[in-house]
């Protein structure tokens, strides 16, 4: 069996050639579900998730970083990777 990733690549492949009329069948059988992952704030498990997680933060027992930290630290790694 293929990999998803190999599967992933295929159906990206397909999907970008592929005419209106198999574009509009596709989306209609994944419309749902589509819908559903793009508008995540009507998750309620989800938005509890981040709910609990902001609290944590603000509490003081979960660190956060700011993205300034979070790019550095890309940078940091992309350097790192860079002098290898």
């Amino acid at each position: 069996m293929m990999s998803t990733n190999t599967m992933r690549e295929k159906l990206y492949d397909y999907i970008r050639v592929a005419g209106d009329k198999k574009i509009k069948a596709i989306y209609m059988m994944l419309e749902d579900e589509i819908t559903e992952d793009a508008e995540w704030w009507k998750n309620n498990a989800f938005a509890e998730e981040l709910d609990r997680r902001y609290a944590a933060w603000q509490s003081g027992k979960e660190k956060a970083y700011t993205l300034e930290e979070t790019h550095a630290a890309i940078e940091e790694l992309k350097k790192k990777r860079k002098n290898k």
